[in-house]
């Protein structure tokens, strides 16, 4: 009983130490890419999803989740997005890879009406020949269930003819994802098929509150517009300029195989909202600077005849990366948030996760790292190309890809809005203590900074209280920086937590030893 109640403790203390604490979804079948969906009518709900076909869902807002792989007759090749309608039935869309048929040649609506542990077979949209549909993403018309969905079509993918060309295509259902209309091609101009700054793509549709559909993309160095009235059957007969994105939307980060800067489209319903109507376009660019990648924010309060000037999401001085971008909006209270990679607090390519949140509009931001410990990514293993986040009634859930010694992890956070802003604080400690990689094979390292000469201990227990061991017992340490190696190699895999007792100030954080 004392070691089950020590565990407690420790469990308890952990969390505690973590203003939102990090919950390992899943580390496997290599996931990355990931998405993320609550159901506003039960935000216990929740479906998300990884390259190429796991899915995984939460009955319990996230705290524990159970996973599947996803399988169709149409095939799953990744890109998964995730959407619910009022009736509570969850939608997973994703590329296809039919065994009769080209790779990628259609987009797969696949629906679940049982919270995501059963999908039917699906319906597809965009099927021309063996052309390649690629980068899709939906929005829903909550008043009448309609499914508005944007997405990329290459006469062939990867081509450097200049004969091949992409465009932005939509499409709709209006009966729950049975049968879509036959697509329509959005934006006035072409690009090339390289899958590169001058390719149109990044498209992503939003329901204004008078059932507007609205979608903005990215191509040649800048973000586009275009808007229908009467549910996609018409558009604007040319496209609307609403930003520059100096040096395109695909663009290097150290450490990163590759990065884009993709826009992220999202409009105002709520009735609480003063901002009731504002449509905003979020994404990346190195506008300062091949060292200096940023969170920029647009937004448009006469449906997108026009733009604000660029807004800056991220606070921290110049010079420092900022990466894979995402927004969602709390359709209960018109509330921003967004969640990036982010290397503000490292000279090297140590990387956190950050949330930003606005709630006037997007006229201030306020950052805040998310993530528990930095990691330490790998160019030559594929990270995937998103971050994602949902939020409703002020239940926000980030998910985001890890990258520990070429092991993939998807985590989300449980977010403690009540705490947004607020830093943790400890008297002896600079700065709180991380370790990384976590997960971690065999060892990991402890970091922290000391303000002041300190006596310090740390101490390892395992899941059930028991001490594994000590690597410093009582020992005089001198303020600045500190790193301290945790050798864990003659201990199984699995679960563990770590004290740090400064001049008796105690913090713990939880660690994952995989095989």
């Amino acid at each position: 009983m004392k070691k089950i109640l020590t565990a407690s403790i420790l469990l308890i203390a952990a969390n505690a130490a973590a203003q939102h604490p990090n919950i390992l979804i899943s580390m496997q079948n290599f996931p990355n890419e990931p998405a993320i969906q609550l159901d506003p009518r039960n935000t216990n709900r929740m479906i998300a999803g990884t390259n190429i076909a796991n899915v995984y869902y939460s009955t319990d807002a996230g705290q524990t989740w159970s996973e599947i792989v996803q399988s169709s007759s149409f095939g799953v090749w990744g890109d998964p997005v995730f959407a619910v309608d009022t009736a509570g039935d969850f939608y997973h869309f994703h590329l296809s890879n039919p065994p009769f048929g080209s790779w990628i040649d259609r987009i797969v609506c696949q629906k679940s009406t049982n919270g995501g542990s059963g999908w039917n077979d699906g319906s597809f949209t965009g099927l021309n020949g063996t052309k390649a549909q690629d980068k899709q993403w939906v929005s829903i018309d909550r008043s009448n269930n309609h499914i508005y969905m944007t997405w990329t079509e290459f006469d062939a993918y990867g081509s450097f003819d200049p004969q091949d060309s992409s465009r932005i295509l939509f499409s709709r259902s209006t009966d729950g994802g049975s049968s879509w209309s036959a697509p329509r091609t959005v934006s006035d101009r072409s690009g090339d098929c390289i899958d590169s700054d001058n390719t149109t793509e990044g498209a992503m549709p939003a329901v204004g509150p008078n059932g507007e559909v609205y979608v903005a993309w990215a191509f040649n160095d800048t973000i586009w517009f275009d808007r229908s009235s009467d549910g996609g059957t018409t558009w604007l007969p040319s496209d609307i300029f609403v930003s520059t994105q100096p040096g395109g939307w695909d663009f290097p980060i150290p450490g990163i195989m590759r990065c884009n800067g993709l826009p992220v489209t999202v409009c105002d319903t709520s009735s609480a909202s003063p901002h009731n109507g504002t449509i905003y376009v979020n994404w990346t660019d190195q506008r300062s600077g091949s060292a200096d990648t940023d969170v920029w924010l647009v937004r448009s309060t006469d449906g997108g005849n026009t733009w604000s000037s660029p807004l800056r999401v991220n606070d921290d001085a110049p010079g420092k990366h900022q990466f894979f971008t995402w927004m969602t909006i709390d359709q209960s209270n018109g509330n921003l948030w967004f969640v990036f990679y982010d290397r503000r607090d490292h000279s090297n390519e140590l990387t956190d996760v950050y949330l930003a949140f606005s709630n006037d509009g997007g006229n201030t931001f306020e950052n805040f790292r998310i993530s528990e410990s930095p990691f330490l990514p790998d160019a030559t293993v594929f990270f995937g190309d998103y971050t994602n986040i949902t939020a409703h009634n002020e239940v926000v859930r980030p998910i985001w890809t890890r990258l520990d010694t070429a092991d993939l992890s998807v985590y989300t956070a449980l977010v403690n809005t009540g705490l947004v802003g607020v830093d943790e604080q400890n008297e002896a400690v600079d700065e709180s203590p991380y370790n990384f990689p976590n997960p971690f094979r065999k060892e990991t390292y402890v970091s922290f900074k000391l303000k002041k000469t300190s006596t310090v201990t740390l101490t390892v227990y395992d899941m059930q209280g028991n001490l594994v061991k000590r690597p410093l017992d009582a020992q005089t340490m001198a303020f600045g920086k500190q790193l301290v190696t945790l050798d864990l190699s003659g201990f199984p895999p699995g679960l563990y937590f770590y004290t740090l007792d400064v001049d008796g100030v105690h913090q713990v954080r939880k660690i994952i030893s995989v095989k």
